[in-house]
């Protein structure tokens, strides 16, 4: 784990020297991330996912969307062509960052490796130095939790329990994130390990995953839908109400807040769920 430690140096420097590190071979590298890149385009034009299935990338999200995920597949947003071009775009950065790793000399194995905890199955992103690892392209903002430890505080699309679920699968309580900030290139590693009691964010990622699972397996199955996974909150000082960050990106946003309304302002779309002064935008 200490070698783990100089991942993100590491990297830096065969990106600013050019050169692999000792006994890499760049051109067996470059074959696999070749390899690499056709196989994962062949995947997502040709796999078809199962919309309403627990897996393990969605069992740390919240309750109302995990139960709108197996009882109303259906009335989903359409993912647009953007959305999509976005996700490969974050796909093909895993490869490349897993590219770097191999280069600077650091061990990447278990690539894809079926996982499975408690009847909910996943592919773990692989493992680093022997650590179970994620890698993430992430906005700026996002990039900042995982800089500065604090994803488990504030961790809207369940980061923490997919990867707790590899983990757990393996035998192991350590795990982390290999983390770029997509529109600066910056590199972060972040390492929990849900033993540390020292931890700052010890009480929020020791939790028990298969209970966790459990818990999530009967909710599913109730008739009624949960409470709104977050409430609007003030859209500035404007007096207007607006979803919260966790919401606007929901595909069940409309289903779950009906009366939302889009407004395109030139940081992207916000969704306001109460209108007292009328925002000078295009409302789509």
């Amino acid at each position: 784990m200490n070698k783990l430690y100089s991942l993100v140096d590491d990297i830096y420097k065969v990106v600013s020297e050019k050169t692999p590190a000792d006994g890499v071979d760049l051109y067996d590298e470059i074959d696999r991330f070749g390899e690499n890149c056709k196989r994962l385009m062949s995947n997502l034009f040709t796999e078809k996912r199962d919309g309403r299935k627990l897996r393990m990338s969605n069992i740390g999200r919240d309750d109302r969307y995990l139960w709108n995920v197996v009882n109303n597949p259906d009335v989903q947003e359409e993912m647009t062509p953007n959305t999509y071009v976005k996700f490969m775009y974050g796909h093909l950065i895993e490869e490349m960052l897993l590219f770097l790793t191999r280069l600077s000399g650091h061990e990447v194995t278990d690539e894809q490796k079926q996982c499975e905890v408690a009847g909910i199955t996943g592919s773990m992103d692989c493992k680093i130095d022997g650590v179970v690892t994620d890698v993430k392209s992430v906005s700026s903002f996002g990039f900042k939790k995982f800089k500065d430890g604090s994803l488990a505080y504030d961790d809207p699309f369940g980061y923490v329990a997919q990867i707790k679920g590899y983990a757990h699968s393996e035998g192991e309580t350590s795990f982390g994130w290999l983390a770029m900030d997509k529109q600066n290139g910056h590199l972060t590693y972040l390492l929990y390990d849900s033993e540390d009691t020292q931890a700052p964010v010890h009480d929020k990622i020791s939790y028990d995953i298969e209970e966790h699972i459990e818990r999530v397996k009967k909710l599913v199955e109730q008739p009624d839908a949960p409470e709104h996974c977050h409430e609007a909150v003030p859209d500035g000082k404007s007096g207007n109400m607006k979803l919260a960050v966790g919401c606007s990106y929901c595909p069940y946003k409309h289903t779950c807040w009906p009366g939302v309304r889009t407004f395109l302002y030139s940081s992207g779309p916000r969704y306001l769920t109460e209108v007292v002064n009328e925002p000078k935008v295009t409302e789509i």
